[in-house]
């Protein structure tokens, strides 16, 4: 039937375009629509006639029946929030006193009657067919509107200082059960709905009359609840246990919809920085409880995950330590704005207890982020950028080939590192938000550690954003922001070597950064800053080669000259290849030397040396042989082109 789930959605959704009037008005239309669609309303210009009360029948024939009476029952109580509110705003300084007090009480009782009608025809789960979850929430919303009736009546009415605190007894009695029935049903139904009601309405509205009864604020609200809970009621007791067995345990310190064993891990102080503070608020306590329940799982799942698990599983694990932390936070900061209401000073030890506390919870939840974060972006923090392996198809490729392997496209890299770089952002500014924290800036040698904390990470951002332009084709960008990265990380570095200022990281990632790791991306960067300046030296290079060319200046030589060079410019000038009309210039080749006078100038000695060797020849040799000797010493070109030797 969803009865708590339909009575918030309406709610919601009239209270998010208007105000208790405009609710108000819905419910009154939709009252209208459910009469006509069941034959309950009466015709234009018609006499009244008294309709036949609806029973338990009638609701498990039609559930029509059921939304009439809630309807009923939530436009009566829009009608008196109507008057609260406008009442607040025309006479803020003043109670709320004679006729519109009692009409309040009037509507709130009439919403509380149609409220306790509906639990009455419910029980009757043989004719209605309700479950029990069902008639547990209807009796959990008929008890927040009594409660809410005992609440409008004691707190606008006696305000001697002799009254009695025992009048407040019944409104504690009706928030306490509510209050233990949503909490069951939360644990059993893991519904976030009922934790909103709790939050909201039913926890602040104990504390409250708690208050008001003179009970200590160091009892927590689960404990107030069970024991005020009207255990005299034993179907409802009963009903209760049945869904949850330790619903009604009294235990001094057991947190919301945690297991009895946990009770006795509550911690009674909290350490930071070598300083202990006492927990008295028992909301802290149980909020720290929760904290180290979650963490303890988180820290269990982390050691259990092997490589193969993604990255976003992890991240995802971190949700419930978060949530629990951010509950310790907030019950903090409403344990210090009570005690500034009461005009508490600054120097009184419960404050100076709960300003410690404060600021150990919120340096701890910024932790918790940042550890996110950082198993988001990667195990080395996003010092090392990769491309994603390329994933195939299921499907085999026609013909049976294989699909081949592509490069990760240069859209999806930028894409991954804009989102490195928005979970940088979120980290530093969740650092800057514990800076402003009170008494934070006192503590130097803190704020030392947050700075070098700082710096470590817009390290690692300008890293990453010099990865982007790297892959743009800028390497001048790229080298000044590594060159700015490696100036923050150097600055992290040498604040590391002091053990008070980066503690020992623990196991899971959180804010704390070791010495290896900083060290490790100075090293990196170092390297990464010698590449991208040796990128940017060639392309400057290039640049000047391709201007000299395009320009068309003198001094330019050709292509062909300029084959030993590296790089040549990007564009090779067509024009330019070889000197053209070619010019008389001396040439670099191998010397060579010519006597070409040998030929033509007769030298001392040289005549006579022929002539004498010729007569010998004659006289020894036959005709033919002279012949032949006649025929060979015929002159033979010889020597290099036309010249002879």
């Amino acid at each position: 039937m969803d009865i708590t789930s339909f009575v918030v959605t309406h709610r919601d959704s009239a209270l998010l375009v208007g105000d208790y009037s405009t609710y108000r008005a819905q419910l009154s239309r939709r009252l209208l629509t459910v009469r006509k669609k069941l034959g309950r309303s009466t015709p234009k210009n018609a006499k009244y006639t008294p309709k036949a009360p609806i029973t338990a029948a009638h609701i498990g024939q039609n559930h029509e029946f059921l939304h009439l009476q809630l309807l009923t029952a939530e436009r009566a109580w829009a009608h008196a929030m109507y008057m609260k509110a406008s009442h607040a705003e025309d006479n803020a300084n003043k109670g709320i006193t004679g006729s519109t007090r009692r009409h309040i009480i009037s509507r709130l009782h009439k919403a509380t009657k149609y409220a306790e009608e509906l639990v009455e025809l419910l029980s009757d789960t043989a004719a209605s067919g309700a479950s029990d979850i069902d008639v547990l929430e209807a009796q959990a919303y008929a008890y927040s509107l009594s409660g809410a009736e005992e609440l409008e009546k004691q707190s606008e009415g006696i305000k001697s200082s002799e009254a009695s605190p025992q009048r407040w007894v019944k409104c504690l009695t009706d928030y306490s059960a509510a209050r233990v029935i949503y909490n069951s049903l939360m644990k059993t139904t893991k519904k976030d709905l009922f934790k909103e009601i709790l939050a909201s309405t039913t926890d602040p509205s104990i504390r409250y009359v708690a208050y008001q009864h003179r009970l200590p604020r160091t009892v927590a609200v689960f404990t107030v609840s069970k024991r005020f809970f009207p255990r005299k009621n034993s179907n409802l007791v009963q009903a209760v246990e049945r869904l949850d067995a330790d619903a009604l345990v009294l235990e001094d310190s057991a947190p919301t919809g945690a297991e009895p064993s946990e009770s006795s891990n509550i911690p009674n102080t909290i350490t930071w920085r070598n300083r202990t503070a006492n927990i008295a608020d028992a909301a802290i306590g149980q909020a720290l409880a929760s904290v180290n329940a979650a963490s303890a799982q988180l820290s269990a799942y982390l050691s259990s995950c092997g490589p193969s698990t993604l990255a976003k599983d992890k991240a995802a694990a971190y949700d419930d330590v978060l949530i629990a932390s951010q509950d310790a936070a907030d019950a903090t900061r409403r344990a210090i704005d009570e005690l500034e209401k009461e005009g508490v000073d600054e120097g009184d030890a419960r404050m100076q207890d709960l300003r410690v506390t404060s600021l150990a919870l919120n340096y701890d939840l910024v932790g918790w982020r940042v550890g996110r974060n950082r198993v988001l972006i990667g195990s080395d923090d996003g010092k090392a950028f990769s491309a994603l392996p390329q994933q195939k198809p299921r499907r085999q490729r026609k013909g049976g080939k294989e699909w081949a392997e592509r490069e990760e496209p240069t859209g999806r890299k930028l894409a991954r590192l804009r989102e490195r770089v928005a979970l940088y952002d979120a980290m530093l500014q969740s650092i800057d938000s514990v800076k402003e924290l009170r008494g934070a800036a006192r503590d130097t040698g803190f704020v030392a550690e947050l700075e070098a904390q700082r710096a470590y990470f817009q390290s690692l951002k300008c890293l990453n954003i010099s990865h982007s332009h790297a892959l743009l084709s800028a390497p001048d960008r790229a080298l000044a922001l590594c060159n700015r990265a490696l100036s923050l990380s150097t600055q992290a570095a040498s604040l590391s070597s002091q053990p008070a200022i980066f503690p020992a990281p623990t196991d899971i990632p959180k804010l704390a950064v070791s010495k290896a790791q900083t060290n490790a991306l100075t090293e990196h960067l170092q390297n990464l800053t010698s590449h991208y300046r040796g990128l940017v030296t060639l392309s400057h290079v290039s640049a000047n080669s391709a201007i000299a060319s395009q320009a068309h200046v003198t001094s330019s030589a050709p292509i062909v000259e300029r084959l030993d060079e590296y790089p040549i410019s990007g564009t090779v000038d067509l024009g330019n290849l070889v000197t053209w009309p070619p010019r008389l210039k001396p040439v670099p080749v191998k010397p060579l030397f010519f006597d070409v006078a040998w030929n033509y100038i007769d030298y001392p000695g040289r005549a006579r040396v022929l002539e004498s060797g010729a007569k010998d020849l004659d006289e020894d040799m036959d005709v033919e042989e002279k012949k032949s000797v006649q025929e060979e010493q015929k002159p033979v070109k010889k020597g290099w082109s036309f010249f002879g030797r």
